[in-house]
């Protein structure tokens, strides 16, 4: 019998955050800095407005965008923190996630062939889900020496008459990096020149300190070319209610609303009214948990740097992404050998491109004490291997 798996399928490598998980899940007393999660729990009012959903007896499908209520708040929020206007009625659409939010993006997007420049490292998921979506992912690497900012040089060099679109993340996993304002006009004046799209995964929107975050459709001649994805699961610790959303011009969001009603019918219902209390009362919550996560950004990165694995200041997300130079070691070896020799768990960075290649990804979205155990650890690794 012939293999009925698509090429395209056969050809996509397996993801390379989740061969280390499933290594972790056969090991004892490993700590871990591996998953981009956040420790806390959903804010008890936010469960509680989920919970009071069902009760209700809301457990059938809403309209295809999304409930009206959390489209207005959507949008009131975003009007609030960069001011921006997006109908409610016609420019905003409630996903699963941002992952189905970027995988409608795209596919609205591209024709068979059509290029996508892919702004790395970035997540795992992106360049593959150009990839599912008919596109052909170009990476663009995004280099340490610029805090890993991406260049309008670099895109550049890139384009082809074939490029169609432009996919930028920031606040960036697994760098932490936020794109300045400076380098946010370079991409700007890329896309204005070449007619490109510009795909900005603002998941991490409101994870960052000491800086204020730019909203991408916010520059001047963007709004008509930007497609901006965010949602819930990480600034209300929401990861597996599954509520994202993508905001977008019309002619755009007609595309991606067709999609989605064939694809998805409508996101989760319960979800929709546990983040409708999130949008309207989970201000306070968002600001104690980045503060947290400040903390421990703090520790995590003055640690690393004690170490010897040398790391830059990441401004926004949760993740640290510290050299591993000094051991001689690839990231891959890096990995492997801590994660057998003193039972800590972090990420190559090379599974987020080529570019993260001699890094690791360390998320501090997880405990004080986790972090302090596991700095301990590595400190006993770096004195053999360092």
């Amino acid at each position: 019998m012939r293999n009925f798996v698509a090429q395209r399928v056969q050809q996509m490598k397996p993801s390379g955050i989740r061969r280390y998980f499933d290594i972790v899940a056969q090991m004892q007393d490993v700590v871990t800095l591996g998953i981009g999660e956040p420790n806390f729990v959903t804010p008890q009012h936010i469960m509680d407005a989920g919970i009071e959903s069902l009760r209700r007896g809301q457990t059938g499908y809403t309209a295809n965008a999304g409930i009206i209520e959390l489209r207005r708040a959507i949008s009131a929020h975003i009007e609030r923190l960069y001011g921006l206007h997006y109908e409610p009625e016609r420019q905003v659409l409630v996903t699963v996630g941002v992952s189905e939010a970027m995988y409608l993006a795209l596919k609205a997007v591209l024709d068979p062939g059509d290029e996508v420049l892919v702004v790395q490292p970035c997540f795992v998921a992106n360049a593959p889900t150009v990839d599912m979506a008919g596109g052909v992912p170009v990476p663009v690497h995004a280099q340490v020496e610029h805090d890993f900012q991406i260049t309008g040089e670099a895109l550049e060099s890139k384009i082809t008459p074939h490029t169609k679109a432009i996919l930028v993340s920031y606040p960036n996993n697994p760098t932490g990096a936020v794109l300045t304002l400076e380098h946010m006009q370079q991409v700007a004046e890329v896309a204005l020149k070449h007619d490109l799209v510009v795909i900005s995964d603002e998941i991490y929107e409101q994870l960052v300190y000491g800086i204020h975050h730019t909203n991408f459709a916010s520059l001047p001649g963007m709004y008509e070319r930007t497609i901006v994805l965010s949602g819930m699961s990480k600034s209300y610790a929401m990861t597996g209610w599954r509520i994202g959303y993508v905001v977008a011009p019309l002619p755009l969001m007609e595309g991606m609303l067709k999609l989605h009603q064939y694809l998805i019918m409508s996101a989760p219902t319960m979800g929709q009214y546990a983040a409708l209390e999130a949008l309207t009362y989970g201000a306070d919550d968002v600001e104690q948990m980045r503060l947290a996560y400040d903390q421990r950004r703090r520790v995590i990165v003055d640690g690393f740097n004690e170490l010897g694995l040398m790391c830059f200041e990441p401004r926004g997300a949760f993740y640290a992404f510290p050299s591993v130079a000094a051991t001689g070691m690839s990231d891959e070896t890096f990995c492997e050998t801590l994660l057998h020799e003193e039972r800590v768990a972090v990420v190559p960075g090379s599974a987020f491109g080529e570019s993260g290649a001699g890094y690791v990804r360390a998320s501090y979205a997880t405990s004080d004490e986790n972090i302090e155990i596991a700095l301990e650890r590595m400190r006993c690794f770096m004195r053999n291997h360092g």
